[in-house]
């Protein structure tokens, strides 16, 4: 259950709020009304600006919106596997947490920063997931995994200019797991589309879209968007509210916290799994949704994963 206020907090006498107060509040109402529909965008621009310096420091992508040209923007499929990213030395997860790999896959490593994603084909995210989190990894398991780099972090040069290094660099490695990630221009809008469908098609997850002059930098940026049929992205479990009728003595959802502060309850597309045990206060999911309110919470979101711990 989600945690209340203590019993025993002081009540305050209510007063009348002065004109100006009034005033005031309207002001901020109205503020609200304006700004509400982009909370979550300031609250990415918060993220990117308080990144933990424990973290890797990794580009992070804005939704994409249709409406936009993408004249400028090279485009790649979205791959859903497990964010890597190699300094030279060292393979890390996202949180920065050193990622533990059979040696004969880090020996293989050229000796530049490099970041993508740890792959093993379209719909094996479990799979996965489940073999490059063993503190002790299995050999065996590790040969289906490739390496799908899409960025040379920290380089200064625009991205255009960083795909073809990771291009040449990968193909002197000589390594037939270490691939670059596909990137190629559209034409216009209905291009893109004709692209996402086609993504989906063949069983992927969607698309990037990488503003071709733009240079790296650390953390949310506007050089960098995602596109779904459906977006996603990350909520905090703050509370788990009770089920009723057929859920009765179960979760009916959880409570969720977005990153800009908001909670809403999410209770689509739990398993009966989860609602018997549902994920611990603190941990981080990733839902679905399909757009937002005039506030900013998600519309028909729909629980997707736990955030593995890094």
């Amino acid at each position: 259950m989600p945690t209340h206020e203590s019993d025993n907090a002081q009540v305050t006498q209510q007063v009348r709020p002065s004109h100006a107060a009034q005033g005031l509040s309207r002001r901020r109402a109205l503020g609200s009304l304006l700004i509400g529909p982009w909370l979550p965008s300031l609250a990415w621009a918060k993220e990117a600006d308080n990144l933990s310096p424990s973290r890797s420091p990794v580009q992070l992508a804005m939704p994409w919106l249709p409406t936009r040209s993408p004249q400028g923007f090279l485009v790649s499929e979205k791959f859903d596997g497990v964010r890597a990213v190699w300094d030279g030395q060292v393979l890390r997860f996202r949180s920065g947490r050193v990622l533990t790999a059979p040696p004969w896959f880090i020996a293989a490593l050229p000796q530049v920063a490099l970041d993508g994603e740890l792959w093993i084909g379209r719909g094996q995210f479990d799979l996965l997931s489940g073999v490059v989190r063993k503190e002790v990894p299995d050999d065996a398991a590790w040969r289906a995994v490739k390496y799908l780099v899409f960025d040379a972090p920290g380089r200064a040069a625009p991205f255009a200019e960083r795909v073809s290094f990771v291009q040449s660099t990968l193909k002197a490695a000589g390594v037939n797991w270490l691939m670059p990630v596909h990137q190629e221009t559209v034409k216009d809008k209905s291009d893109v589309q004709v692209r996402l469908q086609e993504t989906m098609r063949q069983g992927g997850e969607g698309l990037v879209l990488h503003r071709a002059d733009a240079l790296w930098r650390s953390g949310r940026t506007d050089a960098l968007y995602k596109l779904k049929p459906e977006p996603d992205e990350e909520g905090r479990v703050v509370g788990h509210q009770p089920g009723k009728g057929r859920l009765s003595g179960q979760t009916g959802a959880l409570l969720v916290q977005m990153a800009s502060g908001q909670r809403f309850a999410l209770g689509s597309g739990l398993s009966d799994a989860l609602r018997r045990e549902p994920p611990p206060i603190g941990v981080w999911v990733t839902y679905r949704y399909r757009d937002r309110t005039p506030s900013g919470l998600p519309r028909f979101a729909s629980f997707l994963r736990v955030r593995e711990a890094e």
